[in-house]
């Protein structure tokens, strides 16, 4: 058997062509409010860096990433994105740009190590953003009001697709709750981390969980984060309770990037000093790259959510195990 999970009674709202059409609505109006609440603008994107630049994002450090050579350059190695976490300062930094603008992307890649179920899938679709800040203003402050500014954009887009798609009916709390992880852990001591996130999903509706990472007073991570883009005391995920899959549903990872004396740190307790040298690492640790606040946002993930579908393959084309194929046609989720 696969790892879906059909919800009982399961019939979704929209059927697959207007599905399609309702998607297009979601990415084009959401990226719009997106640009316009934080300032960003619109840039291309590479699929795929070399390695020894350091660009590639790590995610939680065990994941394979796909490479391939190239014939035109002797079978250089290359390899396909994972996000474009470090991409993006590195851009920032190219095109001089100034503290209070930014730049938002279209990323995909290719994750093959995902344990593919009702979120996940090995193609990944996101909006990556990333933005200047200033010295003063890497603070818990900055990082709750840029939060405010994201779900103030989600809060209009539920207001938008009410209004194109009245069926939906789509119910976002007016405001986000901010959770500390470390209170999260006092508060549940006996749960897993994700099984916290789903009871204060569940209690508030829409939370940011705050400070991911670093080791909480168990000892144990919150959850894992690469040591080399977020500062782990000024990052945190946007999370929504999901009433279609009773479950806690994360919409974006995103934080204050690490400045010299954080990524240092970061790095000495991960065990990853032997990035240090890599050209990116060596732009943070030199001060010669802007200091940044940034994150990706699922647009499969977001269109999931606005579109009340129980499964990622209803808004987006991937691969999935012949037997989730079957299981789903039975529960009636339609696998684009």
């Amino acid at each position: 058997m696969s790892k879906v999970f059909i919800p009982e009674g399961y019939k979704p709202i929209l059927g697959p062509t207007e599905t399609q059409r309702a998607i297009k609505k979601i990415k084009d109006y959401f990226q719009a409010e997106l640009s316009h609440r934080l300032r960003l603008g619109r840039v291309s994107a590479p699929l795929f860096v070399f390695p020894e630049t350091g660009l590639n994002d790590n995610l939680n450090g065990y994941e394979r990433r796909v490479n391939f050579t190239i014939k035109d350059l002797d079978e250089r190695e290359v390899e396909v994105v994972q996000s474009l976490a470090k991409w993006k300062r590195m851009a920032l930094g190219r095109y001089d740009v100034k503290p209070g603008v930014g730049l938002y992307t279209d990323m995909n890649a290719i994750r093959r190590d995902e344990e593919l179920d009702n979120l996940h899938s090995i193609y990944v679709d996101q909006w990556d953003w990333e933005k200047v800040i200033t010295a003063d203003q890497r603070t818990e402050a900055f990082l709750e009001a840029t939060v405010k500014n994201i779900y103030g954009a989600l809060v209009s887009l539920a207001e938008y697709m009410n209004e194109a798609y009245p069926e939906l009916n789509i119910n976002l709390p007016e405001d986000i709750t901010f959770v500390y992880s470390q209170d999260l852990e006092y508060e549940y001591p006996d749960l897993t981390s994700k099984e916290r996130e789903k009871e204060a999903a569940k209690k508030y509706g829409a939370i940011f969980v705050k400070k991911i990472g670093g080791a909480l007073k168990s000892g144990e991570p919150h959850d894992g984060r690469a040591p080399d883009y977020d500062d782990w005391e000024l990052n945190g995920d946007i999370i929504l309770w999901n009433e279609v899959l009773e479950d806690a549903f994360e919409i974006s990872s995103m934080g204050i990037r690490v400045d010299s004396e954080s990524m240092l740190r970061q790095l000495m307790i991960d065990g990853k000093e032997d990035r240090i040298n890599m050209p990116f690492h060596q732009g943070v640790i030199n001060n010669t790259l802007p200091l940044t606040i940034g994150g990706g946002i699922g647009q499969s993930r977001l269109c999931m959510y606005f579109l009340k579908k129980a499964h990622i393959g209803e808004v987006q084309v991937s691969v999935w195990p012949e037997s989730m194929y079957d299981e789903c046609a039975a529960g009636n989720i339609f696998l684009l």
